[in-house]
Formats: structure tokens, C-alpha cells, sequence
């Protein structure tokens, strides 16, 4: 029997193909963007950052109106907003309009992320973590067939920005597409009242602290810091201390999105039959520490593309079970709580291509892969922490429960 949400799953996983190819489109791009804006290619972190800007400022008020008006609605508008960026950019020739279209990209991620996130959630109660990490499954899919197609754009000599078009035009569909689905009713077409009950009802039983919720918030943060710097600068690694060419220095990120393809795959499997969210955060940064460490020090061009594999399978999936953690540690208001993770997302964007900027423009590229390696240990230590904290808490539950059946056993 079809699943009555598949349509709505179709829809939401193929925005997240054509987010994967967003995310890297601009790096992917940099000598040809900074050549037809008249900048410098570190110029170009600049306007990633930008998206994050446009990310952080529009996640708030992205949770509250998916919790209010419905998931359906924000992925309609995100679609229509990506398709603006993605034809804007490449056909301006002034940098700052190319910030203002770069800014529309930051808004639609937040409104993709709030409304698919909970949607997902709803839609597919009975294998949730699955079906959250598989979004990231399809943002590695589209991450690994754009270098392919920017491969291509070069080898023809054809104009760089129909690497941008071509997402644009199926975001277009999509949003047509998104119309007529069906989506599960949410908390915002409840009446007022049961939302009011429910909200203080949840919040009075929800035993996490703030401290839980902090812990995956700065999670969020560094996973997606990992893949930015991953996705940013792994090409301009490759050319300048492996000595690769640029077309087999983008298609290091074929070979990382194909790795992330397969870590999240094998996920979604082991999520749903043997392993925990928070124990795969706890363990997959730790591994990518180790790889990050034998980039620093690889020296034979032919290692590379097998280390940016590893890195795409021990990096990925990680910022999709951040999201799942905090949907079920904090249930209420399910917009609300993905929004604090996507915002930590929004910040990295913002922060994190300004600063490696910096340091390769003034230390150099290894550096940024320095911080890289320190990120990955920091997140491992948060991961370890979470986990703590939540088998303190199942403990803890179980002896108050047991509590309270000895108490009734008594009358």
C-alpha cells in the first residue's frame, strides 16, 4: 500500500538534491564568479557567508510560521527564492547585487529546513531518524553530480552559469509540484486552545535542560562548519598543495559527496535496526578527525580522492541527526526547536567562510584544514558529553518509575 505522505517525501528529498548542488555551487565556481564580479577568489567566502547572514535572520521567524501556517506553504516559497538566487548571480557583473541574490539563498534554506524537518517527523513517525538522515543521502547525491556537470561545462568551454540554471528550472517545477501534495496537519492547524494545553503540558514533563539543548545547538554548528570548510576549500587544497589541475581538484568533491552518499545509506540501515542517533554523533566526527589529519600530511596526489571519501563517510548526516536528537528531546513546538539548530547552521555559514578566508589569505590554505581537524575534535567531546547527560537522564527515569509503582503498589 503507498505510504500517504511518499509524494510529499518525493518532494522534499529532491530539494535537498538540488540544495546539495547549491551548497557547493558558489566554491565550485569561484574562479569564474571572481572573474565576472572583478574580485579576488577569496572574495567569493564572502559571499557564502552572505547566505548564512540571510539564513540567521529569517530561522526564527521560519520555525514559528511552519508551527503556524503549515509545512506546505515555506517549501513553495523556498523553492521560488532558490530559483532567484540561482538566476541572479551568474548574471550579474556587480558584487553587491550578487550579495543581495546570495541572501535570498540563506532565506530559502531556512525555510526549507523548517518545514521539511518537522514534516518528515510527522509524516514518517515510525522510522523518523531514518527519514531525516536520508535528506542529507540526497544533498550528497546532488553534491556529487554538479562537479561532474561543472566537468563537463569546462571540457565544452559552455558558460558557467548553467551549472546554476539547471537547478533553478527543476526548483521552479518543484514548486509547482509541491501544490497539490498532502501534508500531515500540524500544531498551527490545531484551535488555539489544545495548542496552548499541549504547550504547557509538554514543558512541564520535558526533563532536559538547556544544557542538553545547547549541546546539540553548538553540535549543529560544528557539523556544518565540517562540511563548509570540506566543500569550500578541499578544490583549492587539492590545486595548491597536491598540485592537482582544477578539474581534478573539483572532482575531489565528487568523491567526498559519494563518500557522504554512502555514510548516510548505511546510516538510515543502522538507525533503524541497531544504533542510536547520539551514538553515531558521538563517533563519526572522531573518525573524521583521523582523516583530516592524513590530508594535512598526504603527499601522493593518487591518496587524496580516497581520503575526501572518507572524509564525505565520516562527515556526513551528522548535522541531520542533531536535528533528530533536539525534535525528540524538546517535541514541542517542532519548528521552533529545529529552528535553534538551523540557526548554530546559519551562524557557521556566516562565520566560518569569512574566517577561512582570512587564514588562507594570510596564512594559507593548510591552516584552514588545521581548524578543520580541531572542529572535528571538539564536536566528538560535545557528542560524548550529550550522550552522558541522556544516560543519566534514562536512569534517572527509570528510578523515579519504579518509584512510583512501588507507591501504588502500597494502596
Amino acid at each position: 500500500m503507498k505510504h500517504p505522505y511518499l509524494n510529499m517525501g518525493v518532494g522534499i528529498y529532491l530539494s535537498y538534491l538540488l540544495l546539495g548542488m547549491v551548497n557547493i555551487v558558489l566554491a565550485s565556481n569561484m574562479s569564474f564568479l571572481s572573474e565576472r564580479l572583478d574580485v579576488f577568489r577569496t572574495d567569493i567566502s564572502l559571499l557564502i557567508s552572505v547566505v548564512g547572514i540571510g539564513h540567521l535572520l529569517s530561522i526564527n521567524i521560519a520555525g514559528k510560521l511552519s508551527d503556524r501556517y503549515g509545512r506546505k506553504p515555506l517549501l513553495i516559497l523556498a523553492a521560488i527564492l532558490y530559483a532567484v538566487f540561482l538566476i541572479g548571480v551568474p548574471t550579474t557583473t556587480h558584487f553587491a547585487l550578487a550579495m543581495f541574490f546570495a541572501l535570498f539563498a540563506g532565506i530559502s534554506n531556512s525555510l526549507l529546513d523548517a518545514a521539511s524537518y518537522p514534516a518528515l517527523n510527522e509524516g514518517f513517525k515510525e522510522a523518523a531518524g531514518t527519514a531525516t538522515v536520508l535528506i542529507k543521502a540526497f544533498m550528497s547525491i546532488g553534491a556529487a553530480l554538479l562537479p561532474v556537470f561543472i566537468a563537463f561545462l569546462i571540457s565544452q568551454d559552455m558558460f558557467f552559469g548553467y551549472a546554476f540554471f539547471l537547478p533553478a528550472i527543476v526548483f521552479i517545477g518543484l514548486g509547482f509540484y509541491f501544490i497539490p501534495v498532502r501534508f500531515p496537519a500540524v500544531n498551527g492547524e490545531k484551535r488555539k486552545e489544545e495548542m496552548d494545553k499541549e504547550n504547557v503540558e509538554k514543558q512541564a514533563s520535558n526533563p532536559h535542560s538547556w544544557k542538553e539543548g545547547t549541546a546539540i545547538v553548538l553540535i549543529g554548528f560544528f557539523s556544518v562548519s565540517m562540511t563548509i570548510v570540506i566543500q569550500t576549500w578541499l578544490p583549492t587544497f587539492g590545486q595548491e598543495m597536491i598540485q592537482l589541475n582544477e578539474n581534478n581538484a573539483v572532482r575531489l568533491l565528487s568523491f567526498y559527496s559519494v563518500g557522504g552518499l554512502i555514510s548516510v545509506l548505511l546510516l538510515a540501515w543502522l538507525l533503524k535496526r541497531i544504533i542510536k542517533p547520539i551514538t553515531a554523533m558521538m563517533f563519526a566526527p572522531g573518525v573524521a578527525a583521523i582523516f583530516v589529519f592524513a590530508l594535512l600530511f598526504a603527499h601522493d596526489s593518487s591518496l587524496v580522492p580516497f581520503i575526501a571519501f572518507f572524509l564525505g563517510l565520516s562527515t556526513s548526516g551528522i548535522y541531520q541527526l542533531a536535528m533528530t536528537v533536539m525534535i525528540q528531546m524538546f517535541p514541542n513546538n517542532k519548528g521552533v526547536s529545529v529552528s535553534y539548530v538551523s540557526a548554530a547552521a546559519s551562524v557557521a555559514f556566516m562565520v566560518i567562510p569569512y574566517i577561512t578566508g582570512l587564514l588562507t589569505k594570510h596564512i594559507g590554505i593548510s591552516s584552514v584544514f588545521y581548524l578543520e581537524l580541531v572542529i572535528t575534535i571538539v564536536s566528538t567531546a560535545l557528542a560524548f558529553y550529550l550522550s552522558r547527560k541522556i544516560k543519566l537522564f534514562s536512569k534517572s527515569y527509570q528510578r523515579d518509575m519504579n518509584n512510583r509503582f512501588k507507591s501504588l503498589q502500597k494502596f
